[in-house]
């Protein structure tokens, strides 16, 4: 399907320009969105009547977005999720998962605009961009943890998905100083062995 693109499009093309995209994607995406319109004759005629009023639009559009883009860029969320010692979620956390928590705290963001190849499975601090407008994205961190504590030490660049962090480093000193107690005494029973057959 051929439609004219409303606003710059990435990897597709800038506003006002005629390209050729998937029906899927115009029917699905392009349309819906206000992104495009079909290309045909009266649709050409409107785009060029209204082109200025469209070109306003954009860049209010685009002036809206640079203002959230600028309290957003850099920020870190904390998602506490349930998961397995080796770090892997029960169940995931999705595009919709993350634009309710956006929205949580304040912002709008819808869930088209997070780009998400797919959804998240496993704990850690995960990049994930915004693109809230076609010229204006911004780059979050998710902190996906299994509790607020847990958060922090990611913050801070611990790996908890590892078998020290699972298991702890002072377990491993605990068990030597067990098998250390343990031969202290066989050596005291030896020791008593010998008195009794000195004796």
């Amino acid at each position: 399907m051929e439609v004219i693109l409303l606003e710059r499009v990435a990897k597709l093309g800038q506003m006002g320009e005629t390209v050729r995209v998937r029906d899927g994607f115009a029917r699905n995406y392009l349309l819906p969105t206000g992104r495009a319109l079909r290309a045909n004759d009266a649709n050409r005629a409107r785009f060029e009547a209204q082109k200025a009023q469209i070109i306003q639009r954009n860049e209010e559009r685009k002036a809206e977005a640079s203002s959230v883009a600028e309290t957003l860029n850099g920020r870190s969320f904390v998602v506490v999720r349930s998961a397995a010692e080796t770090g892997q979620l029960y169940g995931s956390v999705s595009t919709r998962d993350l634009a309710e928590i956006l929205r949580e705290q304040g912002f709008k963001v819808g869930r088209s605009e997070i780009q998400l190849n797919q959804p998240i499975k496993t704990i850690g601090v995960h990049p994930v961009t915004i693109a809230l407008h076609s010229e204006v994205e911004v780059e979050i961190s998710v902190n996906i943890a299994r509790s607020p504590d847990e958060a922090e030490r990611q913050a801070r660049g611990e790996d908890l998905t590892s078998a020290a962090a699972i298991y702890g480093d002072d377990e491993d000193e605990d068990l030597g100083d067990e098998v250390e107690a343990e031969g202290d005494e066989a050596e005291a029973t030896e020791t008593e062995g010998d008195e009794a057959a000195a004796g």
